[in-house]
């Protein structure tokens, strides 16, 4: 089961995954996708692992999620930004190619056994980039939103630190 959490900056897009998978798994897991750019993120990356109680199984896996050990598990996958960020990067900038990445890793996750909590931004509804590369990954990351939720059974929209359910997918 995929449960698709998006939203803007600091809309409590990660706060609500997490007490999401809680409430599903006395221990869930965490993977975080991102990589570490400079010192300003990796003091954001250490709040959020403080943040984590030692109940979480945790994992940092910036390309290849879908070959961790997550069958049976309740995960919280954060996020999709930082994780095609990296697809994006590895790809030389190719559309395309990015695309299918990360479709082929969210197929394979699709196919396990669990709950994906996947953490994914709105970018579009920000700031237009200011150069092609920005651009082409909006368009890139809008793409990746639409096939998620997609085959989501639900999908959330966090609008200032409220859940707005768009997708429940009746069992």
């Amino acid at each position: 089961m995929i449960i698709l959490i998006t939203g803007g900056v600091r809309s409590g897009k990660s706060r609500y995954a997490q007490d999401l998978a809680l409430s599903h798994s006395a221990h869930p897991v965490y993977v975080a996708t991102a990589r570490l750019w400079d010192e300003d993120f990796k003091e954001r990356v250490q709040r959020h692992k403080a943040d984590r109680s030692a109940a979480w199984i945790n994992y940092e896996e910036e390309r290849h999620v879908s070959k961790l050990p997550l069958d049976g598990h309740t995960v919280v996958i954060d996020c999709v930004t930082l994780w095609l960020t990296n697809i994006f990067e590895e790809t030389s900038h190719n559309i395309s190619s990015s695309l299918s990445a990360i479709q082929a890793e969210i197929d394979a996750l699709h196919q396990k056994a669990g709950t994906f909590i996947i953490v994914t931004n709105e970018i579009g509804m920000g700031i237009h980039g200011e150069n092609a590369v920005a651009r082409h990954f909006a368009d890139l990351q809008g793409w990746t939103n639409q096939y998620i939720a997609r085959i989501a059974g639900t999908v959330v929209l966090m609008v200032s630190g409220i859940p707005v359910v768009i997708k429940k997918e009746e069992k």
